[in-house]
């Protein structure tokens, strides 16, 4: 299937099928934080803002990448884009590796470029796609070109080992992508992120990409969509795989086990509400991220839909905060 065609199911599969984790929650729910009967603030005094990648945010939220690619992305993106922008929240496009296998898809990303001045719009390709691009020696022109094209405030490069190994059409060539994150580390002018899609990252892991350079983590923990759910639906095989489904790591237990190893660790992976935004932050995160349930609320209601998700989400974060006795989220963070 070529890359557009798939981007496009991926999208209506998780629109129209339960493609959550199973038997596994992100453990965000579990986390209780502490009760403060004398917070000594006002609740109108509680701040949730936050500066990221030199741009002020209004709660620590970035909507992660979802799509791209094909024809419809292009109004979904630049719907996203545009609430993003009107709740100064940080947004990443989807994998943008079409944008390179056929310039006419551009456009479904070049979209966003209109609201880069206002939020961090973030790029986004894939650890497989770097390590053929490093053996081409087209590695950094291509990079470069994916953060002009949106004027991106930095790259995101997604691992997806288990994505990739129950794709039909997948990829799972691993080998020298930390070489090839390291080398865009050292000459890419772009801050790098590296991110999973939603089965997590260990300490392990994290401290090898610290090793080479890598200063901003997004864990991508289990607990939400699960991506091998959406390729064992997409298999022929699928009681053969159905094991897989819920394989990773809980996104409470990627912040516990990542924290303090970068300076900026970002919590997404099943987060869908403002209490869990605040919960991932106490146990450490810097900010979170989330995708579907922005995805379905852009379907369902566009741009105003988005505004009053986020909405909704920083008033719970800002309530949990002002219950903790947290006034800014410096006050909130590690607070557990």
């Amino acid at each position: 299937m070529h890359t557009p065609s798939r981007k496009q199911e991926h999208v209506e599969v998780v629109l129209t099928s339960d493609v959550h984790f199973r038997n596994k929650s992100n453990g965000l729910d579990d986390v209780e934080l502490p009760y403060n009967a004398l917070p000594e603030i006002d609740f109108d005094e509680v701040d949730t803002s936050i500066v990221f990648l030199g741009k002020p945010l209004k709660q620590p939220l970035m909507v992660t990448g979802m799509t791209g690619g094909y024809p419809d992305a292009e109004h979904i993106n630049r719907t996203i884009a545009l609430a993003c922008a009107q709740t100064a929240t940080a947004f990443c496009v989807g994998s943008m590796r079409a944008a390179i296998e056929d310039p006419s898809l551009e456009s479904t990303y070049s979209v966003v470029k209109e609201f880069s001045s206002d939020i961090p719009i973030i790029a986004n390709i894939g650890g497989v796609q770097l390590v053929e691009w490093h053996t081409e020696g087209s590695l950094l022109k291509n990079t470069q070109h994916l953060c002009t094209i949106i004027n991106a405030s930095a790259l995101a490069i997604h691992l997806n080992p288990l994505q990739e190994m129950l794709q039909p059409e997948g990829q799972p060539r691993f080998c020298g992508v930390t070489d090839a994150i390291a080398t865009i580390v050292d000459e890419l002018d772009w801050p790098i992120i590296v991110k999973e899609v939603g089965a997590g990252i260990s300490a392990n892991v994290a401290r090898r990409l610290s090793d080479v350079g890598v200063e901003m983590i997004d864990v991508a923990g289990a607990g939400g969509t699960s991506w091998a759910g959406v390729e064992i639906m997409r298999r022929s095989d699928q009681n053969e795989t159905l094991d897989y489904w819920d394989v990773g790591i809980p996104t409470a237990e990627c912040i516990k086990q990542c924290k303090g190893i970068v300076p900026i660790l970002i919590a997404s992976g099943g987060i869908g509400s403002g209490t869990h935004i605040a919960h991932a932050i106490a146990l450490g995160a810097t900010l979170c991220g989330a995708a579907q349930p922005v995805l379905r609320a852009a379907i369902s209601a566009g741009t105003n839909g988005i505004e009053h998700l986020i909405a909704q989400w920083k008033l719970d974060l800002k309530r949990r905060m002002f219950l903790s006795g947290s006034k800014t989220l410096a006050d909130l963070r590690g607070i557990l």
